[in-house]
C-alpha cells in the first residue's frame, strides 16, 4: 500500500479549503502549508482571502506556512513556488509530521505532487512588446495552439497570458522534459460544491469582503506607490476593485462583473482538478456541505486504509 508523505486539499473558491485543512492539521497536530499564488503577498489580505482566523483551531495556533512571504509587487512563480514548498516541507517532515498542502491554484499544486519541472524563466522584452496590444482572447487562443502545461484558472490579465506564453516559449526553446523535484505520495482531498451552492458562497463571500475593506485595501496599495495596473495583475477582486476604486466602474458593474468572472473562475478550477484526475493524480471527492469534523473523520479513515 501506498505511503503517503503530504494530504493535500483542493477545491474551488469559497468552498472551505482553509478551515477544513486548519482542522486536519490540528487533528494531527501538524502544519499547513498555502499552496495559493497570490497568498504569498504581504498587506493583501481581504483580497487573497486568507482568513488567518480559521488558523485558529479549539484556541491553538495551527502553524502556516508560505503565507506573507513576497512583497506587493514581487512576481511570485512557480518556480519560486516548488523551492519554497520542498524547503518548507522537508522541515515539517523533519519534526515527524504530515504536512498538510491547501490550496486552489490547480498548476501549483500539481507541480509538485507530480514533480513537474518549471524553469525560471527570464522576462522576454521582445516577446512582451510584439504582444502588448492582443486582447485576452487572443492572448489565450495563441497559448491554446502552443501549451504544454499552464495553469489556466490564473489567465484574467493581459500581463498573466503574456507570462504564460512567455514561459512556453522559453520551453520549448529548451527541450526541457526532466523534473527537477520529485513527485510527492499524496492523498489528495478535493471538497465537491454544487454549483448553485458554490454560486450563493461566492456571492456571500463577496459581500463580506467588500463589508471587511476591500476598497480601503487597494486604495493604501495604490497610496504605498502600486499602480493600478500592478494591482489588478493580482487576481480578479484587485482588478474589478481597482477598476472601481479608480472610477473607471460603477459600484454596480463591479459587483455584476466580479462575481460573474468569479463564478466563471471556479469553474476553471474544477475543470484543472478533473484534469490532474486524467493527468494520473488520484483525487479522493468529499462533500464540501459536511461538517468540518466529519470531513476530518473521513480523511483519517483514508489514511488509516493506507
Amino acid at each position: 500500500m501506498k505511503e503517503y508523505r503530504l494530504i493535500t486539499v483542493l477545491g474551488p473558491t469559497a468552498s472551505g479549503k482553509t478551515a477544513f485543512a486548519a482542522a486536519l492539521a490540528a487533528r494531527l497536530g501538524s502544519e499547513v502549508i498555502s499552496g495559493d499564488s497570490r497568498q504569498v503577498y504581504r498587506r493583501m489580505d481581504i483580497g487573497t482571502g486568507k482568513d488567518l482566523a480559521d488558523y485558529i483551531v479549539d484556541g491553538l495556533p495551527v502553524p502556516y506556512h508560505l503565507i506573507d512571504i513576497c512583497e506587493p509587487g514581487e512576481k511570485y512563480n512557480v518556480f519560486r513556488f516548488q523551492h519554497d514548498f520542498h524547503r518548507v516541507f522537508a522541515e515539517i517532515c523533519s519534526r515527524g509530521k504530515l504536512p498538510v498542502l491547501c490550496g486552489g491554484s490547480g498548476l501549483y499544486i500539481e507541480s509538485v505532487l507530480r514533480g513537474y519541472e518549471m524553469p525560471d524563466v527570464p522576462p522576454n522584452p521582445a516577446l512582451r512588446e510584439r504582444l502588448k496590444d492582443k486582447s485576452v482572447g487572443e492572448l489565450a487562443s495563441m497559448l491554446a495552439a502552443d501549451k504544454a502545461l499552464h495553469n489556466t484558472t490564473d489567465l484574467d490579465s493581459p500581463q498573466r497570458v503574456i507570462r504564460a506564453i512567455e514561459i512556453e516559449e522559453f520551453r520549448r526553446r529548451r527541450h526541457s522534459k526532466h523534473s527537477n523535484f520529485p513527485s510527492v505520495p499524496s492523498l489528495n482531498i478535493c471538497l465537491l460544491i454544487g454549483r448553485e451552492q458554490r454560486w450563493e458562497r461566492i456571492g456571500r463571500r463577496l459581500r463580506e469582503r467588500l463589508e471587511q475593506g476591500l476598497a480601503d485595501e487597494i486604495r493604501g496599495l495604490l497610496d504605498s506607490g502600486l499602480s493600478a495596473e500592478s494591482i489588478m495583475y493580482y487576481g480578479l477582486e484587485y482588478k474589478f476593485v481597482t477598476l472601481y476604486v479608480t472610477g473607471a466602474l460603477s459600484l454596480a458593474e463591479m459587483l455584476d462583473r466580479l462575481e460573474t468572472n468569479i463564478r466563471q473562475f471556479a469553474k476553471r478550477q474544477m475543470t484543472w482538478f478533473r484534469g490532474m484526475e486524467r493527468r494520473g493524480c488520484i483525487i479522493q471527492w468529499i462533500d464540501a456541505l459536511m461538517p468540518v469534523e466529519e470531513k476530518v473523520e473521513s480523511v483519517l479513515h483514508l489514511l488509516n486504509q493506507q
